[in-house]
């Protein structure tokens, strides 16, 4: 292909930094939604940089991203070409449904904006490649046995150094319990704070939905704390009776808050002072930021009160099912006990991958082209709701990997998501998140979708929203969907 015209591109108003990040996002929209089909050949990267401006190893850096994300494969003799697409599970079979607005992929599949995932298809593949063949060849015997329950050796001690570097955790190698995410996490906490004598913890409200179960699951009792645009509220959680409390400091779900320099010394001084009190860091999507400097992990501050615990699923994909918790070492026995008990602890080989990818620095710059293209998707989605949804606030978007759209007072998000839902848009009710009345809402994934088809859903969405925002009333009521359909991950599962 002549790189003479090539998808009408035009680099000349992009900033010189932002420049690879620009075109590895041209080049994947233009693959999604099919502008560049299976077998087309890319234009040599000498002649594509002539074309746009570029340096040539601007170029050269794009097609090695998109070979790491299986999107393209370097030929002998042929350049580098499209790869072919992954084949397609068939459609479901549907009955007559509501009017949809036409996506921009041809699928009959929901456009899920529920579900928070990074971009799945930027997932690493030639580098996590690379690092298991780095730790297949040089696995011993041992590393190919049962490993230690609190997680193999060598990840927890690169888990320690990173957490140091990028999140002022205090943790030694030991101190770190490796768990399947968050969840595992909190599931593996829960009755071990049962056992200490611990009948309530409190959680944000609104907060995770997904965590406010597991901790329902397990405790006897759930008290909600409220949540304003300083984060948790402190004065609020001296008011209940518990001794524990989830919180998300750095950046709160589903709201996107952080929580104040005043509150968070606030937050420290009311768990030193009870010898059992326990603050669970919950240090959720920490790593994008797009608007604001690093918010430092709240762990250093107490490290004798506070549980963190953190994962891979935001980081690298949730099929790793991969997660850390650094407790008080008052705990540490006790959950590596029940750990053992339960289920001998994570499988080792995704482990030693992990080390390997902290060891070589591939994790950080893996995070460092997922910050820029995230930015670029979040800027897209908030230009998208704007233009589709004129005069709604849209909260949480200086981090993350998703916004909050509120809705006027009068409406039950709950019904709208309902409508949304036969419409072919999958989103989250905000109400859902909450444990006491509050304001409507929708919280919109935006992450794992190309700008033209979030774009595409958000205008589905304004079908929806549209007609009802004039009116006093609630929407009509929703076609129920088919019953036995199992309710999906919310968008905070980790």
């Amino acid at each position: 292909m002549s790189g003479h015209g090539f998808l009408l591109l035009d680099a000349s108003g992009v900033p010189r930094g932002r420049r690879t990040d620009w075109l590895a996002d041209r080049l994947r929209d233009a693959i999604d939604r099919g502008a560049l089909p299976p077998g087309t050949p890319l234009p040599a990267t000498r002649t594509l940089a002539a074309e746009l401006g570029l340096a040539r190893n601007t170029v050269t850096e794009v097609y090695r991203r998109l070979a790491e994300e299986a999107l393209v494969t370097a030929r002998v003799g042929a350049g580098t070409v499209v790869s072919a697409a992954p084949p397609r599970p068939p459609a479901p079979a549907r009955s007559t449904a509501p009017a949809r607005v036409p996506s921009t992929e041809p699928s009959s599949e929901p456009v899920d904006l529920a579900t928070g995932v990074p971009d799945l298809g930027a997932f690493p593949r030639a580098a996590w490649l690379r690092a298991e063949r780095v730790v297949l060849d040089g696995a011993s015997r041992a590393d190919l046995g049962y490993p230690p329950v609190a997680g193999a050796p060598a990840l927890r001690t690169a888990l320690s150094a990173w957490l140091a570097r990028s999140r002022g955790v205090h943790a030694a190698p030991d101190d770190v319990i490796v768990t399947a995410g968050v969840t595992g996490a909190l599931s593996l906490l829960a009755p071990v704070l049962l056992e200490e004598g611990h009948t309530t913890i409190g959680v944000e409200d609104p907060g995770a939905q997904g965590n406010r179960r597991i901790l329902d699951y397990w405790l006897p009792e759930v008290t909600h704390v409220a949540v304003d645009d300083d984060g948790l509220d402190v004065a609020d959680l001296r008011r209940q009776a518990t001794d524990a409390v989830v919180v998300t400091p750095a950046h709160h779900y589903p709201t996107g808050v952080v929580l104040s320099p005043e509150r968070r010394r606030a937050l420290v001084a009311w768990a030193q002072e009870g010898e059992r009190r326990l603050v669970v860091e919950d240090d959720y999507d920490a790593e994008y930021r797009y608007d604001r400097r690093p918010v430092r992990a709240l762990q250093p501050l107490a490290p004798d009160h506070v549980a963190y615990v953190a994962s891979l699923s935001k980081t690298l994909a949730p099929a790793l099912r991969l997660g850390w918790l650094i407790p008080p070492r008052r705990l540490h026995d006790r959950l590596v006990e029940r750990r053992w008990a339960t289920d001998l602890g994570s499988p080792a080989v995704p482990q030693l991958v992990l080390a390997e990818l902290l060891r070589s620095g591939a994790l950080e710059r893996h995070l460092r082209t997922m910050r820029g293209r995230h930015r670029t998707r979040r800027d897209a989605a908030v230009s998208a709701i704007h233009e589709h949804l004129p005069g709604l606030r849209v909260t949480g978007i200086a981090a993350g990997l998703h916004v909050v759209v509120l809705l006027p007072e009068h409406l039950d998000d709950e019904q709208v998501a309902a409508r949304a839902r036969d419409a072919g848009v999958l989103v989250q009710p905000l109400s859902v998140h909450r444990g006491r009345p509050g304001p409507p809402g929708l919280v919109l994934s935006y992450a794992a979708h190309p700008p033209a088809r979030f774009a595409a859903a958000v205008a589905v969405l304004a079908t929806v929203v549209g007609p009802a925002r004039g009116r006093s009333g609630t929407a009509p009521a929703p076609r129920r969907p088919a019953p036995g359909r199992a309710p999906r991950a919310g968008s905070a599962a980790r």
